[in-house]
Formats: structure tokens, C-alpha cells, sequence
């Protein structure tokens, strides 16, 4: 076995940076919330490893990742940087706590992601017009079904879309996802999708014209690229401000009054939006990282 340590910002705090966003319960992640460890397999040069990752000495230590088999040496740059996307170790956090000082005291701000882009493109698509068990089961016969570390495209793009539509129960997304995975076989997308000189309008076209790809998916594909500036209305948000911020009225009227209320955030009105809903979560729940 392999062991790395990553350092993190001196404010990390491993179960609270992992366990914020729905993603983290997504196959192939597996969170364990009595050891506060995120175990998952990740791609590399020479076939897939499987890495836990833990912070035994507490928020603000460094790192502990342990690989299940040895690692070479261009295999562990790979894995830290998959490692350090997903857990956006390199985000700072300044100009977030300047336009919201809310969330300052307690370090939040940080929202969980995936190791590469195109695994975010599938989870978002997974999660549109679906309940989140059915999201969960997706993910999870992804993973069964074509690979364990989840599917790359090149995998995807082999596969039929009524295999997809039998066995991993994706349903109408079927063709869209097999339509995603060619189109993310060339690495010049996501090389586009990841050029920071690009605005954000410019990315949001772009990605607004990918299969299956509506308003919200482009919105939230954006927030998972680094890129705040707008939100991904669904009916998480609508009834967030029904609930949390007090507005009435129907959906379309609701969607207007939360784009007037985030506006103040600028840049980062997604951020200020996800980070407020998932603390609400968190008040009738308890901490996600003791989620079961």
C-alpha cells in the first residue's frame, strides 16, 4: 500500500468540506460517518486504486490518503490532483466571506465535487426530474454495471442505450448520457470547459448546447467548475424560499423574488444560496457527516 499526506487550507475540515453536497453519497463514494474516512477508487495510469481519506489529527491537519495497493510515482501526482479537485483543496475562500461574512466564524464555503469534470456532467444529469433515491440507484448500477471507479467515457460511449436504460435504470437519459460520454472522449472539451479565461457566460453557451443539458444542469455544472454566478433553480431552491425565506406565490413567481434575493452575492450568489439551504438541512438533520 501507498499512503500520501495533502495539506489543505489551515481552516479544512474533512467532515465538514466532504459532507456538503449530495454528491458525497453518490457511488462510487463511501463516506463512514462513526470514522469520518471517504474511501473511493480513482483511475490511474495503471488501473484503478482505491484511497481513503482522513484527517485524524482534526480540522486544519493535514491529510492522511491511504491507496490500497502501491502507487507509482506518476500515479500519486494523478491521484492528488483527482484528490484535490474533489475536495477543492486550492478554493479560496476570501472573496466568498467578503461578499457573505456569514459563513466567515465557521470556514464554510467549500461544496464537494468529483474527481473529474465528466463525472460531474453524469451526477448532474442524474439528478434532474428524479427523486434523490433514484439518483442514488443510478450512480450506484452505473458503477455495478460498467465500473466500480465510476464510468469513463470512452466506457459509456460503448454502450448501448437500452442496456443503460435496462440495467442501470437511467430511463430517458439513456441516449443523452451516451451522447456526453463521445462528445467527453475528446479531452479538448473539458479543456474548454476548464479554461478560467473563459467567462462564465461564455462556459454556460457551451454547455447549454451539451445533450440533456437544460437550465439548471448548466447553472449547477457551473458552481461545480469553481463558477458561482448564477443558481440552478429546481424545486430544492423554490421550496427553500418558501421555507427558509418566507416568499410566496407560484414557482415562476418564487424563481424571480430568490433571483432578487441572491443578487446582493454577485459572483457568488450560488455559494451564498447552497451553503444557506445545506445548514437548513443540517437543523432538522443534524451534521451531514453523521448522516447513515
Amino acid at each position: 500500500m501507498s499512503r500520501l499526506t495533502l495539506t489543505g487550507p489551515d481552516d479544512y475540515d474533512l467532515a465538514r468540506d466532504v459532507c456538503s453536497y449530495g454528491y458525497f453519497r453518490l457511488a462510487p463514494n463511501d463516506w463512514d460517518p462513526g470514522r469520518e474516512t471517504l474511501t473511493r477508487p480513482l483511475h490511474l495510469v495503471d488501473g484503478p486504486a482505491t484511497f481513503t481519506i482522513a484527517q485524524p489529527d482534526g480540522a486544519g491537519a493535514p491529510l492522511k490518503v491511504r491507496a490500497d495497493r502501491r502507487i507509482s510515482r506518476a500515479e500519486s501526482a494523478d491521484a492528488r490532483r483527482q484528490i484535490e479537485r474533489m475536495l477543492r483543496l486550492h478554493e479560496d475562500l476570501a472573496e466568498f466571506h467578503a461578499v457573505d461574512p456569514r459563513w466567515k466564524d465557521s470556514g464554510r464555503g467549500r461544496i464537494f465535487r468529483s474527481p473529474t469534470l465528466f463525472e460531474d456532467v453524469i451526477k448532474t444529469i442524474t439528478s434532474c426530474n428524479v427523486t434523490w433515491k433514484g439518483t442514488i440507484n443510478m450512480n450506484r448500477r452505473l458503477c455495478e454495471v460498467i465500473d466500480p471507479a465510476f464510468p469513463r467515457p470512452a466506457q459509456l460511449a460503448r454502450r448501448r442505450p437500452a442496456t443503460l436504460r435496462a440495467r442501470c435504470g437511467v430511463g430517458y437519459r439513456d441516449i443523452r448520457l451516451v451522447e456526453l460520454a463521445r462528445l467527453f472522449r475528446e479531452p479538448a472539451l473539458t479543456a474548454r470547459l476548464e479554461d478560467e479565461s473563459r467567462s462564465d457566460d461564455d462556459i454556460h453557451r457551451e454547455l447549454l448546447g451539451l445533450p440533456g443539458v437544460g437550465p439548471y444542469a448548466a447553472a449547477n455544472i457551473l458552481q461545480l467548475l469553481g463558477r458561482f454566478s448564477r443558481l440552478a433553480i429546481d424545486t430544492e431552491m423554490i421550496a427553500h424560499g418558501r421555507e427558509a425565506l418566507g416568499m410566496t406565490g407560484t414557482p415562476r413567481q418564487i424563481e424571480k423574488q430568490l433571483h432578487a434575493h441572491y443578487e446582493r452575492f454577485g459572483d457568488q450568489k450560488f455559494r451564498s444560496y447552497w451553503i444557506e439551504r445545506w445548514t437548513h438541512y443540517e437543523s432538522d438533520e443534524g451534521p451531514a457527516s453523521g448522516w447513515a
